[in-house]
């Protein structure tokens, strides 16, 4: 292991920048391996600031000159930047720095993706591009001069001049150097624009490769429904002439919200019927939703400093859920949202590397892009508006906007904004910011004389440096069903602030059957004793649709650790439940799809934790196997006409009601191929004419390991379309049996289309290794040798993504000796690996000594 320990970053430790920028100009000579950077920096004294000291940020940067106000100086190069004796008054810093684009595999800062310039500067890039005070709390606008050959030459903000060889752009809101933008490259465009609520004509222009014009169409419109959406629900106006998006093939992430200029993995933004599923359509509108909504919430309003990372996260998550749900079913969409925070924070906040939204300290702040900065960031925005009501949360956000434009906030400033506009104290609620972990509400009941009383009951387990919680604020809905199925009490939310306290419901005729945390009102674990029959009541009468999904989650829930166990199972009651649910056409086909989906192998593992039952993956594995085919035997004389009634062979078009219907059909027909062999599967795959279906069939043929054939044939139709051969990769994987998992990976290693360093061919072999638990925790271990083995080889070359992928090791002390033992010594051999990125120094030390 290498010596050199990374250093925590504290909080606490923060102080302003000793000078602040008022301009920035740049030109840059392209070159694949000698790009030359030149830099104007007007800076001026910071009257704030607690030190003079001169000290810019720069890595892997060769310093060819440097000047201040035009006279020639030798700067101390220290280790992670540059210092020099500056004068007191404002003045300028010139240097010229050169860089090698082509080398730079680790995609930060300014890299090549096939032949294509492009940059990534959140979080700490730009340092890597030139000298700068790279931290989110220096703001200047920036003027941009580009050199080169190639035809398409872009940045931030508006065009101002261009020529043969050469273009200029001029930013003119101040923004720190994380948002900078740069693309140049052989491109085409496709052209639209956008009129905004006070008539200002917008140019719109999505950049992608020749070729992959025809895939532009549906991102353009999600654009340009984001624009729209903004201003009629925020009151948002875009603030520039032009928006420009560019597809890049090597991305580490999905997308990034420079100003004006937003550069998209291509998985994120390319779309068309025979290439994208359903999923994709969906992930890319919101996607593309969550980058434009950051020209507000990130790039007008940004953060003081990467602590505060969920400042604009969180609130932009909770904006593109905003929007999903009322671009697609509110439901379906808050279904999502939920299954997405449970399967990745919930786990986050309940292992090693649990941490709070507001972290007090980081290493490598490329690892605290998580769930629990997005997703659970999101949810804490969703109870803010819980707590103070519609009305209230939009006059919160409008003096947001009003008092904080143009500036790097911190969530105290969010959350002040509220106590402000609405006088409520939510010193309490700050907790959410500041406590790691998952709450507990455990619920008891008592009935008598026609009053329900609830009693609730929270607690916080302790997480990694936090043994001890304090009660949070826990807005709490809850509904009552009288024994008909009725509502007899609407949602009503109950505030939660002390460790335990009980509510009175007076007047009923009759004990009532409680629907709580509707809407899942709070990211908490429900702890509740209730019978079969209780879920199989709320699946059938419950009013609130997450609550409705909620039962029939938990009932299979409660069959699946029951076979696990060896306990009686409550099969019948659930099968019974979910053909009445599935043959009620009054529901919507996508809510009816997720209820017939059943909860993973890692929800059941984490579950069986969590009761003190130590998951056999293996056990997990065949009790869903299980179940599925009882399933199927059980729904065999309704599977035909159901089907039938989705008319999935419909024309294609990427829009809810068909995307449910396509979901729910082939739900439908997985559960048949269990009886048929495959026959249906096969057809389906025949005759598809767009990728939700033949993919949904391939799956289903690989499930009865009878997909040869089509893998076969699936390659010579989209060979060379690289986002649809990263499905080719991702399907074999997941859905492989357990004791394959590990062998068809290492095969897929061996590929010749395997290019393990472009992150999105990497993520779709061994990413779904991780979505395989049966295959990953495989009793042999080679699961874990063989992600070892790869993530040693990435780390060097790509650490963000080697340290995130590390991940799949985060619950080893959740399984049993053997497995713990060979888990902890592959963590061992990777920290061990000489010259180790601190990136996976940091993840692994946490998941091991967390």
């Amino acid at each position: 292991m290498t010596d050199a320990r990374p250093q925590p970053i504290y909080l606490a430790d923060y102080t302003p920048p000793a000078f602040l920028v008022d301009e920035v100009a740049l030109t840059f000579h392209l070159n694949p391996t000698a790009t030359r950077v030149v830099s104007h920096i007007r800076f001026r004294p910071n009257p704030d600031a607690k030190s003079r000291e001169f000290f810019l940020h720069g890595e892997q940067l060769t310093l060819l000159r440097a000047r201040i106000d035009g006279v020639d100086i030798t700067p101390d190069l220290v280790d992670g930047g540059l210092k020099a004796d500056v004068p007191e008054a404002p003045f300028t810093f010139e240097a010229e720095v050169e860089i090698s684009p082509e080398t730079n595999t680790a995609l930060e800062g300014l890299y090549m993706s096939g032949g294509m310039y492009c940059t990534q500067c959140e979080a700490e890039g730009f340092r890597r591009i030139t000298y700068y005070p790279d931290r989110p709390d220096v703001m200047a606008p920036f003027k941009v001069r580009i050199e080169g050959s190639d035809p398409v030459l872009l940045s931030n903000g508006n065009p101002i001049a261009s020529g043969d060889g050469w273009a200029e752009w001029d930013d003119p809101w101040p923004k720190p150097a994380y948002l900078f933008a740069l693309v140049a490259g052989d491109l085409v465009a496709r052209e639209d624009s956008f009129t905004t609520m006070t008539g200002k004509e917008v140019d719109l222009k999505l950049w992608v490769r020749p070729g992959d014009e025809g895939k532009t169409a549906f991102g353009m419109q999600a654009l340009k429904d984001s624009m729209k959406w903004d201003e009629d629900v925020y009151g948002r106006e875009y603030d520039l002439d032009i928006f420009q998006i560019v597809a890049v093939s090597d991305f580490n992430m999905g997308a990034m919200e420079n100003k004006g200029l937003n550069i998209f993995n291509t998985s994120a933004v390319l779309a068309s019927p025979e290439t994208s599923t359903d999923a994709n359509f969906e992930r890319i509108e919101a996607i593309i939703a969550h980058e434009y909504f950051h020209n507000w919430t990130g790039n007008r309003i940004t953060c003081r400093d990467w602590f505060q990372l969920s400042l604009k996260e969180g609130l932009t998550v909770f904006r593109d859920q905003q929007f999903s749900g009322d671009m697609r079913s509110k439901a379906v969409c808050r279904i999502n949202d939920v299954s997405a925070l449970r399967g990745r924070q919930f786990r986050e906040d309940n292992g090693p590397l649990a941490h709070q939204v507001q972290p007090d300290s980081f290493v490598e702040i490329n690892n605290f892009y998580t769930a629990t900065i997005y997703e659970k960031g999101a949810e804490l925005i969703g109870m803010l508006k819980t707590l103070v009501g519609d009305a209230a949360y939009d006059a919160a956000l409008d003096l947001y906007f009003q008092r904080h434009d143009g500036q790097a906030a911190t969530i105290e400033d969010w959350v002040r904004v509220f106590e402000d506009s609405t006088g409520r104290d939510l010193t309490q609620f700050r907790r959410w910011y500041k406590q790691a972990g998952t709450p507990r509400v455990a619920v008891s009941e008592d009935w008598a004389d026609g009053t329900y009383r609830l009693t609730l009951r929270q607690s916080t387990p302790p997480t990694p440096g936090q043994d001890e919680k304090l009660p949070q604020h826990i807005p709490f809905a809850v509904g009552l069903l009288g024994p008909n199925g009725d509502e007899v009490l609407p949602t009503q939310i109950l505030e939660l602030t002390e460790a335990e306290q009980s509510f009175a419901f007076e007047g009923l005729a009759d004990k009532p059957t409680p629907s709580l945390l509707r809407h899942f009102s709070a990211p908490v674990i429900l702890e509740r004793e209730s019978t079969a029959e209780e879920r199989a009541f709320l699946l059938a009468h419950d009013t609130d649709p997450f609550n409705k999904w909620e039962a029939g989650r938990t009932l299979a829930k409660d069959v699946l650790v029951a076979m696990i166990t060896g306990e009686d199972a409550p099969i019948d009651a659930y099968l019974e439940a979910i053909t009445v649910m599935l043959r009620d056409d009054a529901l919507d086909p996508a809510f009816r799809a997720l209820t017939l989906g059943l909860p993973g192998q890692d929800d059941l593992a984490q579950t069986l934790f969590d009761a003190g039952v130590t998951p056999d993956p293996q056990k997990i594995y065949r009790a869903r196997q299980t179940l599925l085919q009882a399933m199927a035997e059980h729904l065999q004389d309704h599977l035909p006409r159901m089907m039938a009634e989705m008319d999935v062979t419909a024309p294609f078009a990427p829009n809810a009601e068909q995307a449910g219907k396509r979901a729910l059909g082939l739900g439908l027909m997985t559960l048949l191929t269990r009886l048929d062999g495959g026959t249906a599967a096969q057809a389906l795959y025949d005759r598809a004419d767009n990728m939700t279906l033949r993919l949904g069939a391939l799956g289903a043929l690989l499930q009865a390991q009878k997909g040869d054939a089509a893998l076969a044939d699936f390659r010579t139709r989209f060979d060379g379309d690289a986002l649809v051969m990263d499905k080719w990769f991702a399907m074999q994987v997941s859905h492989a049996a357990p004791d394959q998992a590990v062998s068809i990976t290492k095969a897929l290693t061996e590929d010749k289309d395997f290019n393990w360093k472009n992150p999105n061919r990497f993520r779709a072999v061994f990413g779904a290794l991780m979505m395989n638990p049966a295959g990953f925790h495989h009793a042999s271990g080679e699961g874990y040798a063989v992600f070892a083995d790869w993530l040693i080889k990435l780390d060097p070359v790509n650490p963000q993504i080697a340290a995130r992928m590390s991940s799949a090791f985060e619950t080893w002390r959740r399984y049993d000796a053997d497995r713990q033992n060979m888990m902890k010594a592959q963590i061992e051999r990777v920290l061990a690996t000489d010259g180790l990125s601190r990136d996976s120094q940091e993840m692994l030390g946490r998941i091991l000594n967390g």
